[in-house]
């Protein structure tokens, strides 16, 4: 009974057995095809990034930089002794004096000379102090880089007025402390030199300071 109950399978026509296996060799031969197909891709890409994106390292030459261009000429030399070396400092416009003409130099700062040294006139003026009952009385002397006796003498008004509307203008507290004489004796020679056109006065000496 149960041999009866059994059945046969059926045969399978020729060429059905064939096409798993074919099927099996076009699966690995388009996976072999897809590997080939990166590992392409995978190197251009390297090659491309190696040509025009990397970035070059630290220690390879790097290209000659152009030579710069001629040094602009070197500004000439003073000309002659005496004039000045540098431009000048504005000073103040008391007296009638234009702001930015005269040059004011601290006197430790100028080199030492062996020029005549000319007496001014002594002048008293009173200081601009809120009582208005101070006065200076001024006696000077300047060393001078060359003979400008006879134009002190023929500037000797000018050369008063500057000096007083100067003087007139300080306070006690400007002029008391040694600083402030200091910048005193600047602002004199600036204001001699602007009269005299030139850079002839090289130092201020006071041989009288009275405050009272």
């Amino acid at each position: 009974m149960a041999a009866k109950d059994t059945k046969e399978a059926p045969a399978l026509p020729e060429g059905q057995a064939e096409r798993p296996k074919k099927k099996s060799r076009i699966k690995r031969l388009v996976i072999l095809l897809a590997i080939l197909l990166m590992t392409l891709s995978g190197a251009g890409l390297g090659a491309y990034w190696w040509l025009y994106l990397r970035t070059p390292s630290s220690g390879a030459s790097t290209p000659a930089q152009p030579k710069s261009a001629a040094p602009a000429p070197a500004a000439p030399a003073n000309a002659g002794a005496g004039q000045p070396a540098a431009p000048a400092t504005p000073a103040s416009g008391a007296g009638g004096v234009a702001p930015g003409a005269a040059r004011i130099e601290r006197q430790s700062d100028l080199p030492r000379s062996v020029g005549q040294v000319l007496p001014l006139p002594p002048i008293t003026v009173n200081l601009s102090d809120p009582a208005g009952r101070r006065y200076l009385k001024l006696g000077m002397e300047v060393e001078v880089n060359a003979d400008v006796s006879a134009e002190l003498a023929a500037q000797s008004a000018r050369i008063r007025d500057a000096i007083i509307m100067l003087l007139a203008g300080k306070s006690y507290a400007d002029i008391s402390s040694p600083d402030g004489k200091v910048l005193l004796k600047a602002e004199v020679a600036a204001r001699l030199n602007q009269i005299l056109g030139a850079q002839r006065v090289v130092r201020v000496y006071f041989t009288d300071f009275v405050v009272e």
